[in-house]
């Protein structure tokens, strides 16, 4: 006869639980929780309660968002779910149950608490000796936002379907006063309305930002056309085409989406499809450690923009790097220059880094008449990087930084933002990063 332990469901616990000793020693809640004790409350956004229902500790808030980042758990409602559910997360949350809507307005008002724990988690990688602070890696992924690209509308096409729903509405409003007048059922039109109402608002906040764009691509142009236009104005006979001012106007393929207006078309290379996406960067430490050293986020598919900002910006965190290791997407004369005026070393890669695998499935790319480099400081990189020094340090961006994004999408599943705008998601990323910190932290002080 086989023999069963025996369980009983209804027993009660002869003394109160110790939930910290149903979790493994090696769990990232521990590490989580002891590093949130070293933010100060200064960073918190708390509002001011002189009586009511006792708020949450922000403490407890921000640990339970980080570890939730940190093992996929992303939605507020799944989070509340798992105070209940999780031994960690009720360890985490103390035993406490925040409802999903006290975790949504925690996450979205306090940008500057994921700031400071952002960087007491790398000033306790630094204090143990984990985190040297010398070569760095920096490059940027595509994450999909919070928006479907079947609602992005072109600017022609918008102003058409204004015209439509204005007509529609006026027709509408028409059939809505004959039905007063007639004692018809009176909320059967003005819902009809009320949608038509919505869509042209929408559609008139979208050809609202696509003219303050353009108005502002042909202010940034002024100087440069004036500087063509009294070049041209100097010459004397036959001088050729005088240059165009910049149009004010949107071009008719520009493109603005009603659910997330700040995100955008892009895709990862020439074999992807377009999505509907966020272009988040990341400078990740290359001499060992692979923490994430500094975050940004921009709504264009260029990376080079926004290179030197990214870099410079570690100065009033944890401070600049000694050598800043990049691929070609990064390659920009000014970035370059504004880097090396802080003494910080771009390795930046100037074309094809890889060639073609000669046994790849796919067919061979057609050959293309190699770029002529003429700028000095795209010749100068070329040379430093075909030496023997620049080839061994180059090497390390590529087992770097990318490691660290297949990390977040596969073993973390972020694949997607759950906010909206261009602030709230750029917190949300600085808050994935934090999440990524320290399961790599806690996963290094084991080794």
């Amino acid at each position: 006869m086989s023999n069963f332990i025996p369980f009983n469901r209804d027993q009660s616990f002869l003394l109160p639980p110790d939930l910290k000793e149903w979790l493994p020693a090696d769990d990232v809640a521990h590490f989580i929780v002891a590093a949130v004790e070293r933010v100060s409350m200064t960073s918190f956004q708390v509002p001011d309660r002189t009586g009511g229902k006792p708020q949450y500790h922000p403490r407890l808030m921000l640990a339970l968002l980080i570890y939730g980042y940190a093992n996929g758990i992303f939605s507020s409602r799944r989070m509340e779910r798992a105070t209940y559910r999780d031994i960690a997360v009720r360890f985490v949350a103390a035993n406490l149950h925040p409802d999903h809507d006290t975790i949504a307005v925690f996450r979205r008002s306090n940008q500057a608490a994921f700031e400071a724990a952002f960087l007491q988690v790398l000033l306790l990688a630094r204090e143990s000796g984990r985190l040297r602070l010398g070569m760095v890696s920096i490059d940027g992924t595509k994450i999909d936002a919070n928006a479907s690209k079947i609602r992005s509308v072109r600017d022609d096409r918008a102003q058409e379907l204004r015209a439509k729903l204005a007509a529609d509405i006026a027709a509408l409003t028409t059939q809505a006063e004959a039905a007063d007048a007639a004692d018809q059922d009176p909320q059967a039109l003005p819902a009809e309305l009320a949608r038509r109402e919505a869509l042209r608002a929408k559609l008139d906040a979208a050809c609202t930002r696509l003219e303050a764009e353009a108005r502002a691509e042909a202010e940034a142009a002024r100087c440069e056309y004036e500087a063509k236009k009294a070049i041209y104005d100097a010459k004397t006979g036959r001088p050729g085409r005088p240059p165009k001012p910049p149009d004010e106007t949107p071009p008719p393929e520009r493109q603005s989406n009603l659910t997330d207006p700040d995100s955008a078309l892009m895709r990862r290379s020439d074999a992807h499809e377009y999505r509907q996406a966020y272009n988040a960067q990341a400078v990740v430490c290359a001499d060992g450690s692979q923490l994430i050293l500094a975050t940004n986020l921009v709504a264009t598919t260029a990376d080079a923009p926004s290179f030197a900002a990214t870099v410079l910006g570690m100065a009033d965190t944890i401070g600049l790097p000694k050598t800043v290791l990049a691929d070609t997407g990064f390659a920009s004369g000014p970035a370059v220059a504004a880097l090396q005026a802080e003494e910080i070393e771009p390795l930046v890669a100037i074309g094809r880094t890889q060639p073609h695998r000669p046994y790849d499935f796919r067919p061979p790319p057609k050959e293309k008449t190699a770029r002529r480099i003429t700028e000095p400081w795209r010749l100068e990189m070329k040379t430093k990087l075909e030496t023997e020094d620049g080839k061994n340090r180059y090497k390390k961006r590529k087992q770097t930084v990318e490691p660290v994004f297949g990390i977040i999408k596969s073993a973390m599943v972020f694949i997607r933002f759950h906010l909206r705008g261009l602030g709230n998601v750029a917190n949300e990323w600085r808050l994935i990063a934090l999440a990524y910190n320290c399961r790599r932290l806690a996963r290094l002080r084991l080794a």
